[in-house]
């Protein structure tokens, strides 16, 4: 995600303890939604299949509030990714999406 808001919790800690281990993961970050070809929302948007495909509720979550709010991304939107989901990583990791969706 851009502007140093990382999902993952730890990320504080390292912030904190590694603080040049934490540049290197941003500049990283930065280099990854750099949209030379692909637009932030569309990395948004595969960000969000990727933490749905692999069922991590609380990476859904946020993914999919961070894009909904930053970037406008639609409940339809998310359902088109999260078909993709479906097909690729089955039934579980789709109904749970959907829930997350729904519940947002």
């Amino acid at each position: 995600m851009k502007n140093e808001v990382f999902v993952g919790e730890g990320m504080k800690h390292v912030k904190e303890d590694c603080p040049e281990l934490y540049e290197s993961i941003v500049k990283l970050n930065n280099a990854v939604y750099s949209g030379k070809v692909l637009d932030y929302k569309a990395q948004k948007l595969i960000a969000i299949g990727i933490a749905a495909s692999t069922g991590d509720e609380k990476s859904t979550k946020k993914q999919m509030k961070s894009g909904m709010a930053e970037l406008d991304i639609t409940k339809d939107e998310i359902c088109d990714v999260l078909n993709v989901v479906l097909l690729t990583s089955g039934m579980p990791a789709f109904t749970k999406a959907m829930k997350i969706l729904y519940e947002l």
